[in-house]
């Protein structure tokens, strides 16, 4: 489906991209997009609780290319394996993002290597670079000085939140070597301390203020 700048400005003016609402990303490539099934409803319940979200418990779930994206001012990504993005799905999400909405990568381990390729289809002329200790997404709310807090080990390598701007705005938020989705699941899942997991939907619950909020 071809996407014109008038059905694109449609949408964001008389669509719902302006409702606290989220949505999971479903890719293709054969990675698994479904991983994590606990982690969101957990996440949107914390955030409800904590920070006076109103979104709804069960996040709908979208594809790349269909329009039903700029309904959803957040939309979220995982996974452990390969993603692909055709041209006409990089090209609806790039005008989803440059146009309001916002997209969380949340490297589920193993799917590094595959989502840098995807991003540059994204935005071919930025890089990601990663966000300060000092960026106002890691104490919007909760207070993590030290920046992206460590959830699980991977590779033993620190935890890195990476960025890209349009316009002086944060539309993509690509966390990597910290697995936020897996403290977020239910606890029997993984068996996290309960200090790991509080972490962890402290620091999702400060992605998504700082995201509605600017």
């Amino acid at each position: 489906m071809r996407i014109t700048f008038l059905s694109v400005l449609f949408l964001f003016c008389f669509g719902n991209i302006s409702a606290q609402e989220i949505a999971l990303l479903q890719y293709g490539g054969g990675g698994d997009w479904y991983a994590n099934p606990t982690s969101l409803p957990n996440l949107v319940k914390f955030c409800n609780e904590h920070i006076d979200t109103t979104i709804k418990e069960k996040p709908e779930t979208v594809t790349p290319g269909n329009v039903d994206i700029f309904d959803y001012p957040f939309l979220h990504m995982t996974g452990h394996g390969n993603v692909f993005f055709s041209a006409e799905e990089a090209q609806n999400l790039r005008t989803y993002l440059i146009s309001g909405g916002f997209l969380h990568i949340d490297d589920n381990y193993g799917m590094d290597q595959y989502i840098r390729k995807e991003i540059v289809k994204l935005f071919p002329n930025e890089e990601l670079k990663e966000l300060p200790k000092t960026h106002p997404i890691f104490n919007c709310f909760f207070k993590f000085p030290q920046g992206l807090p460590k959830i699980h080990e991977h590779d033993g390598e620190r935890p890195q939140a990476f960025g890209i701007y349009f316009e002086d705005r944060l539309v993509l938020l690509y966390t990597y070597e910290t697995d936020l989705g897996d403290g977020w699941e239910n606890p029997e899942v993984h068996n996290d301390p309960p200090e790991v997991r509080l972490k962890a939907l402290q620091m999702g619950a400060n992605i998504i203020k700082y995201v509605f909020e600017n």
